[in-house]
């Protein structure tokens, strides 16, 4: 994730291999504690659910970090807006609980400075991993100045790497819109109206930010002939689950297109991140922008309003709108 991309060798080193570890078995733990929290809090409630499936991705030719998280199935019908907050927020409080602590350990313990010096043309070239808010204040308050590593280098800092990835996978897990987690704490704040109200405006925020810059007044003919046709296309198929019908779906990819050529030109600088349409497409076609009504929907207590207000807050805290550059 981190550096530049290598092809993999035939063998690991000893070395290699435990420093592999020190990344995958805390980042395993925090998916696993995350998981378990939903999965325990929905057996309380007394909710038919099924063990976490992790989904493995590991290519073997580039560097990866091994999985896309895990999952766990609902097998009934939850009946209470309470229930919805409780297995929503039960994960991704869960998976924070732990993944601070780790970074907190990970700054604490950093290794000695002349081992995180590193030339600047290495250090300045590859991918590199955004710092949320949250990291950036652990990174000031605990860490070593002489000893912090440059973004790119997270790599050799398993536990650094696997806190921040822990960070950004609750950070995408707490996006507030449609049966993500965070849709199903905002949906026991607001309740089924006002909660579909705001889903959707937040949906049609997200791909008008990770659609901005795609495409501009100064685009090439080549990019404009080859490349329009396909972000029309996938925004046709993606905003069709916002309104109904095909001719608002079809004034509302004007108009998201003609945004986006507005702030493009008017803030050239501005850029988005295209890498957010593919989740895009996976919350407009897949999990859907809405949120099914309860047949209890009465408001939640005090204490669970400030709980959510609270990881609403966090999410603030870990998301970064261009984790990776």
């Amino acid at each position: 994730m981190t550096g530049k991309f290598t092809f993999a060798k035939p063998g690991l080193t000893a070395p290699e291999m435990l420093r592999g570890l020190c990344f995958s078995l805390p980042f395993l733990g925090v998916l696993t504690v995350h998981e378990f929290g939903h999965y325990f809090v929905a057996r309380r409630n007394r909710i038919r659910v099924t063990l976490p499936y992790y989904i493995p991705f590991f290519l073997g030719i580039i560097n990866s970090i091994g999985t896309f998280g895990a999952v766990i199935r609902i097998k009934e019908k939850i009946f209470a807006r309470r229930e919805f907050f409780d297995v929503g927020i039960a994960g991704p409080l869960a998976g924070f609980l732990v993944a601070v602590p780790l970074l907190i350990y990970g700054f604490l313990n950093l290794p000695p400075a002349e081992l995180a010096i590193y030339s600047s043309h290495e250090a300045h070239q590859g991918l590199t991993l955004s710092r949320p808010l949250l990291y950036q204040f652990l990174e000031y308050w605990l860490a070593d100045p002489a000893r912090i590593p440059h973004p790119n280098e997270l790599m050799h800092y398993p536990l650094l790497l696997a806190g921040l990835l822990s960070l950004f996978f609750t950070a995408l897990n707490l996006l507030p819109i449609g049966q993500l987690d965070g849709g199903h704490i905002l949906y026991g704040l607001l309740g089924y109206r006002r909660f579909n109200r705001v889903s959707p405006v937040l949906f049609l925020f997200f791909i008008f930010y990770a659609g901005l810059g795609l495409f501009t007044l100064n685009s090439s003919r080549q990019e404009l002939l080859y490349g329009a046709p396909v972000y029309l296309l996938y925004l046709y198929w993606v905003l069709g689950r916002v309104l109904p019908g095909k001719r608002r779906t079809l004034m509302l990819v004007g108009g998201m297109v003609a945004a986006q050529l507005a702030v493009s030109t008017a803030f050239p600088h501005v850029q988005g991140n295209p890498g957010w349409l593919v989740f895009g497409l996976l919350l407009g076609r897949l999990t859907g922008i809405y949120h099914p009504p309860a047949p209890d929907e009465r408001p939640l207590t005090a204490g669970r309003k400030i709980l959510g207000w609270l990881m609403l807050a966090v999410f603030v805290l870990c998301f970064t709108p261009s984790p990776f550059r």
